[in-house]
């Protein structure tokens, strides 16, 4: 099933199965419970993130291509840090370039797990019976921030619009998360281009692992890893600038796509 959040005609959000693009079937009941896909069409305003998510966890070098063109090792466990949950934005929404550090923001295409139900200390084998489903994510990076500046991660990944979520949660009834293509589009050119079989810790073993550090609360985000291809280790270096327009695809799920702004 494919869940999307919206704004419906009168200003409420909604969260629904959708039909095109300017409507949907109403979803009654709680996506992270009991829900039912109604009968009843509801006109969809304005496309949302599909999750308001407690919590945004991001793991670091989790392809092997990746690690190799980072010139790192494969790491014995994830890598883990944290995205702010402000800096969640939705597809069509502008990447706004800081004013604080606009020359070297980069691309990262993500598959991104949404917790469906409180999770603590759960195995691999049952890890999945916690997730309500897979998005499209994009871990924008200020890399002179991330690598020069600061020498740590967060303010790098955190910037105002820096994760991008969308357009549609699809649940793992329909979509086997550790085998789906993955790619950026950059200004019609493909980036990035891989699969998510290519991860070393699998979405599985992603979402036991964080739940033995962290209680995971119904709508965290798991943004699972970027493969190869990012644009700080392209020769010469490519990075997103103002009048760019960047789209993550993911096989089963869609394509989420955001102009880039300067901030003004």
């Amino acid at each position: 099933m494919k869940i999307m959040r919206f704004l419906d005609p009168d200003g409420q959000v909604r969260y629904g199965q959708p039909i095109d693009e300017r409507t949907a079937h109403a979803i009654e009941g709680d996506v992270f419970g009991t829900l039912t896909v109604t009968d009843q069409t509801v006109g969809v305003t304005k496309r949302l993130p599909p999750v308001d998510p407690p919590n945004v966890y991001a793991i670091g070098l989790n392809y092997r291509k990746h690690a190799e063109e980072s010139g790192m090792d494969l790491p014995p466990a994830p890598v883990i840090f944290i995205k702010a949950t402000t800096a969640v934005t939705a597809a069509s929404m502008p990447i706004v370039l800081p004013a604080s550090a606009p020359d070297q923001v980069d691309y990262e295409c993500e598959l991104a797990i949404v917790i469906g139900r409180q999770a603590r200390n759960v195995s691999e084998d049952g890890a999945l019976d916690y997730v309500l489903g897979y998005t499209c994510g994009n871990d924008v990076s200020a890399r002179d921030c991330q690598i020069k500046l600061d020498v740590q991660w967060a303010r790098a990944k955190s910037f105002d619009t820096f994760c991008p979520l969308g357009p549609v949660i699809v649940t793992p009834d329909e979509l086997d998360g550790d085998n789906c293509g993955i790619r950026t589009i950059l200004n019609g050119q493909v980036m990035q281009d891989s699969n998510t079989n290519d991860l070393i810790f699998d979405c599985r073993q992603l979402v036991s692992y964080l739940s033995h550090q962290f209680t995971l609360l119904p709508g965290t985000v798991i943004m699972t890893g970027t493969p190869s291809g990012v644009g700080f280790a392209r020769k010469p270096p490519v990075f997103l600038k103002e009048g760019d327009e960047v789209t993550i695809e993911i096989d089963g799920i869609g394509t989420l796509t955001n102009p880039v702004v300067r901030e003004t």
